[in-house]
Parts: structure tokens; C-alpha cells; sequence
């Protein structure tokens, strides 16, 4: 953790890092975001070269949830540094598009929130709340927990997401669903979270609550806004324990109150005092986020005016909204640094005018009078008029209390669209049960059908290589064990088929123990490299999980004009060729000048005519550089 406090990243940053363990890769990446969202813009630079450091060894690596969670870090700090959202975009897309791919469902629900919290920074608000919507839609309906991630690894990748959706939520000012979610990320960690996780639930909780104290107060519900600022003040109490132990860069043995901004304004909006002033004023001029620090600065104004030094208290305000003027990171955090200002200064105004009115109200004994003409103020409808800054202020606070009830379609809007995307993926799921195999999980016949004619017409697929995979032993498997025994043989080989190739390779169970391998873009001697690894594969696997069976596999080359019947036809043919040699092989037919059913050349040689076969268990060093 020293390096967490100033030092230097540089000088450990490569302790032969290929070496470290997951466990060590994921914890670090987890430092470093602790880190990046409390140091200065040098610091931060610093951390995404270190993040995008791990990215890269674990790309090399291929863990794909890891690599997920190390996405998700390298946008994540993109994100909280200014001027650096673009580049947070890509690193999103594709974390969306790895973890889909590998069947993430927590990671792409936490992509698809990180991807809000970059569309609000756009400006984008709308969009935003869409990109919410599918990510709570994919967490309500989430898979079993992964058995080999473990319990505690699950719920604290439940809790970031979750969280991330609160973010936007509250960036947004949609108070009410970001309460929901946020309890459901504490309800989340309840069990096995640690002081950096409970730290960090009961900080956003504090930041969560202030800002829907200041927007009750712009539509006049003063009595429910002081409750949330107590509630506030609180939870602050609470958070002493857990932080001394954080990962959050702090000075040790200083009280959190006098390190984190709000929290020392949770205490200052509860009861405004000159108390608070200096604390203010120290962590209002300290590195964070900007939205946190127009927290800070409302707050001082309140104890500045509550120590009766109400021009100071306009200065400071002045100055933050003048700083952040372009800030979008928190659009109703915003608007109350701007009510708060136009409030001041209106009360500000009215009270300048006040005495300027009550200084020449009087007279002097002995003073002249006009004569009465009649007409008194009462008749006068200007006599009783607000003034200018007045008026102002009751029109905003008119458009306030319009915008408030608007927050009710914005959360309406926010759950149908949650509907749309949970319903959306459940007929999605249906219509994928359609087309796959419900024992392997590979597509089906209907889908390899529909694979191969879309491929068979597709330019971009030449040349297409078709496999036909038949198992050697299979039956033998049935008779002396069980057919409970022959399904799980049937996974464990559909498995290793789906690892030894290509991920736009596409398998496929056409019937008992049958495969058919759709190879795009591949030639003959690409595809019989590929399938070499497959046929090795296998036939290494242990006995207990294989029971000794073997592959003996007909490979063709789609034809011009060629059907999907016709092309399978002879894939077939060549696999009984391949049976008939023995098995554990190969066996190829040549692109053209034969009819279906006849094959000719071999895995080895495409151009022998020989009609021999080759026993891959023999060639375990074939080359497969042209099929990576």
C-alpha cells in the first residue's frame, strides 16, 4: 500500500509481473482505482499506465474474466480523468463485447453502466438511461454464481455493478431508483465484504443523500431535505472504522471527516456553524471529483452565512461555478451550485434594498407634506410588486417544482425500458434454446443449417472448409457404462472441439455422436491444421473423462454452386473413409473432379491421390500457424 501514498509507481512496476499470480493482477488493479479517484492529474496518468500495463499481460494471459475486470479498470480510470472519456470508449466496447462473447453476464452488465456513465459525461442523458435500463435488466436476471470465481469474488462484482448503475442514477438525479440499487449493492457485500467495500457503500450512501437534500430544497420541502442531511450526518459516524482500514490513499490516524470532503459536508448541511469553516475551506481547495466539490463549497457558503459573512459566502460560490463551468460529470449537482447562488444572491439583493428603504424612510420633525391626493398604495398594483431579482427567483422556482414532477416519467421511462430489455432477453434466450443442443450446448441441426447456407452465400467466407466428426468407441461407451457415462462424454468432446479452434469457428451437434465444423476462410491445408489439434486433443484427454474414444473426421471444400445437402454428402462419405482406415484420423476429399462419396489425397498431402488417410496421434507437431 506504500506506493498508494505519494511514492513512486515506477520503481516496482515490473516485478517480473508475468509471474504474479491472478489473485495478485486483480488486487493491484483494484489499488490503483482506489487510487486514481484521489490523486492529482499527474498521479493519474501514472495509474493508467499501470493499469493499461496488467490489461496487457493479461490479454497475454486469457483469462477472460480477467481480462474483463481489467477492461473495466483501464475505462474506469479513463473515466474519472478529465479529458479522457473518449478514450474510455473503445476499452468499453470491447469489455462489452469480450465479456458477451464469453458468456459474462456480470461484467457485461457493469460494461453496459460504464457505458452510461460515459454518455452522461457526453451530455448524452437520455442514451444514458438506456444503457442503465439494460444493465439492471441483465443483473435482475442473472445466472447462478461461477463455483470456480467463488462467493466472495461474486458478490463484490455483483456490488460494482450495481454500483456503477447508482452512479449514473444519481448523476442524474433520479433519486428514488438510485435508493433501490444502492441498497441492493449493500445487500450484496452484506455477508463477505471487506472495510474497503463498506467504506466505499457507506460514502456514496452520504453523497447520495446530500444531493437529494439540496433538490427537495429547490422545490420548497425544507423539513424532508434536513432529514436527509441528518440521515446524512450519521452515516458519516459510521464510516470511521471501515475507512482506517481502506484502500482510499488517507493519512493515518486522522479522522475521515477531516480527509473526505463530503463527509465533512454531511455535518456542515445537518447544522451550518462557523465550526465547520475551516475544515471546508481546506478540503474545498484538495483533489476530487468536481460535483463533490460543489458539495464542499454549498456547505461553507452555509457556515460562512451562518457566521454572518454572507459577501464571502457569494465569493466562494462565485469561484466554484466559475471553475467547473464546463463540468457535465453530475448535471443536478450543477444546477444546485446554481440555485444556491441565485438564492444568495436574490436574499443578498432584498436585504441591500431593505435598507437602502428603511434610511429614507423617515422624516424630520417639521418636514413638508403633500397634500393628500387621494390615492393610497392599496390602489396602486406597482406599490405591492416583487422586484426584479424576486421575480426571477419565483419563476424558478416554478420551473423547479415543473422539473421535479418530471422526475416521475424519468423513472417510469427507466422501468419500462428495464421491461423492455428483461423481455427482450428472455425471447432471446428462447429463440437460442431453438437452436441449441441442450446436452452440449453447441447449435443444433436447425442451426447449423442456417449457418452454413448464410455462409455458403457469403464472398467473405471463401474458402469454406465442412468437417464431419463421427467418435470412434462411442457405442462401447453406451454398453459398458451407462448412457449417462456416454452424455457426459458427449460434453467433454464437444468442449475440447470448441477450445482446439477458432472462435469464428463454428461446431455444431448434427446428431448422436456427430459434429459438423464449419471452418470460414479457411483452405484445406488451414483447416486440416486446425482439426489436427482436435483429433490430438481428444484422443490426450484423460480416460475417465474420453473412456477412450477417438475422432475420425471427413473433411471437404465447399464447392461453387454447391448446396448444403450436397456439401455435407460428401463430408460424410470421407469420414467413413476415415473409419474405415482405422480411425483417429483424417480423411480429405479434393475440391473438384470428383463426384460426391469419393475421396482422395490426405490430411498430410491434399494433392496425394493415393486415397490414404493420416493417424493425427502420430503427428502431434503438425503446424498450425495458419490457423490462429
Amino acid at each position: 500500500m506504500g506506493r498508494l501514498h505519494g511514492e513512486s509507481f515506477g520503481s516496482e512496476r515490473h516485478p517480473a509481473l508475468g509471474d504474479m499470480s491472478d489473485a495478485w493482477v486483480l488486487g493491484r488493479a483494484r489499488e490503483l482505482i482506489a487510487t486514481v479517484q484521489h490523486t492529482d492529474r499527474t498521479g493519474q496518468f501514472r495509474v493508467i499506465e499501470d493499469l493499461d500495463e496488467l490489461l496487457e499481460d493479461t490479454r497475454r494471459r486469457g483469462e477472460p474474466m480477467l481480462v474483463a475486470q481489467l477492461l473495466r479498470a483501464s475505462g474506469l480510470a479513463r473515466l474519472v480523468t478529465r479529458g479522457l472519456a473518449d478514450e474510455a470508449e473503445p476499452l468499453l466496447d470491447e469489455m462489452l463485447t469480450h465479456a458477451k462473447r464469453h458468456g459474462l453476464t456480470l461484467l457485461r452488465a457493469d460494461a453496459h453502466a460504464l457505458r452510461g456513465r460515459f454518455l452522461v459525461l457526453k451530455q448524452q442523458e437520455d442514451a444514458a438511461l438506456t444503457e442503465i435500463a439494460r444493465a439492471l435488466a441483465l443483473l435482475d436476471d442473472l445466472p447462478e454464481p461461477d463455483v470456480h470465481l467463488g462467493r466472495r469474488a461474486w458478490d463484490r462484482l455483483l456490488s460494482s455493478a450495481l454500483n456503477d448503475c447508482w452512479i449514473v442514477l444519481n448523476q442524474l438525479g433520479v433519486y428514488e431508483a438510485a435508493e433501490e440499487v444502492i441498497a441492493r449493492a449493500h445487500q450484496a457485500i452484506r455477508d463477505s465484504a471487506g472495510p474497503h467495500e463498506i467504506a466505499l457503500q457507506l460514502m456514496n450512501r452520504v453523497k447520495m443523500l446530500l444531493g437529494w437534500g439540496l433538490r427537495l430544497e429547490r422545490v420548497g420541502r425544507v423539513e424532508e431535505a434536513g432529514e436527509k442531511f441528518r440521515t446524512a450526518a450519521s452515516i458519516t459516524i459510521s464510516v470511521e472504522a471501515p475507512f482506517a482500514e481502506s484502500l482510499f490513499p488517507r493519512k493515518p490516524g486522522v479522522p475521515a471527516v477531516e480527509q473526505v470532503g463530503v463527509l465533512a459536508a454531511s455535518l456542515a448541511l445537518a447544522a451550518p456553524s462557523a465550526a465547520h469553516i475551516d475544515r471546508l475551506r481546506r478540503l474545498a481547495r484538495e483533489q476530487g471529483y468536481p460535483h463533490e466539490k460543489i458539495l464542499v463549497t454549498i456547505a461553507l457558503a452555509r457556515c460562512l452565512v451562518a457566521d454572518g459573512r454572507k459577501d464571502e459566502a457569494l465569493r466562494v460560490l462565485w469561484q466554484v461555478r466559475h471553475a467547473e463551468a464546463e463540468d457535465t460529470s453530475q448535471p443536478s449537482m450543477r444546477l444546485n451550485l446554481i440555485r444556491e447562488l441565485a438564492t444568495l444572491y436574490a436574499e443578498d439583493q432584498v436585504d441591500r434594498a431593505d435598507d437602502v428603504e428603511g434610511v429614507g424612510a423617515g422624516t424630520e420633525e417639521g418636514d413638508e407634506t403633500t397634500e393628500d391626493s387621494g390615492d393610497t398604495d392599496a390602489d396602486d398594483p406597482l406599490a405591492t410588486w416583487p422586484s426584479h431579482t424576486e421575480l426571477l427567483l419565483h419563476y424558478a422556482t416554478a420551473l423547479e417544482v415543473e422539473l421535479w414532477s418530471m422526475r416521475e416519467s424519468q423513472i417510469a421511462t427507466l422501468n419500462t425500458r428495464r421491461e423492455h430489455e428483461r423481455l427482450s432477453a428472455e425471447h432471446g434466450a428462447i429463440t437460442q434454446q431453438a437452436m441449441q443442443d441442450p446436452l452440449t450446448g453447441l447449435p443444433n441441426r436447425r442451426m447449423l443449417d442456417e449457418s452454413l447456407r448464410a455462409l455458403a452465400a457469403a464472398d467473405s467466407a471463401e474458402p469454406l472448409s465442412v468437417a464431419l466428426v463421427d467418435l470412434d468407441g462411442f457405442k462401447d461407451v453406451n454398453d459398458q457404462y451407462s448412457h449417462a457415462e456416454g452424455d457426459a462424454v458427449l460434453r467433454v468432446v464437444a468442449s475440447t472441439l470448441r477450445d482446439a479452434l477458432r472462435c469464428d469457428d463454428i461446431v455444431a451437434r448434427y446428431g448422436g455422436d456427430e459434429f459438423v465444423i464449419l471452418l470460414p476462410g479457411a483452405p484445406m491445408h488451414a483447416a486440416t491444421q486446425a482439426l489436427t489439434r482436435a483429433v490430438n486433443s481428444v484422443a490426450s484427454l484423460p480416460q475417465h473423462l474420453s473412456r477412450g474414444v477417438t475422432l475420425s473426421v471427413g473433411l471437404v471444400c465447399l464447392r461453387a454452386q454447391e448446396s448444403a445437402e450436397e456439401v455435407l454428402s460428401r463430408a460424410d462419405a470421407a469420414m467413413y473413409q476415415a473409419k474405415r482406415r482405422g480411425g483417429n484420423r483424417i480423411a480429405t476429399s479434393s475440391s473438384s473432379g470428383e463426384g460426391p462419396g469419393r475421396t482422395g489425397g490426405d490430411a498430410a498431402d491434399p494433392g496425394d491421390k493415393r486415397g490414404d488417410t493420416h493417424s493425427r496421434r502420430d503427428d502431434p507437431t503438425a503446424n498450425t500457424a495458419d490457423h490462429t
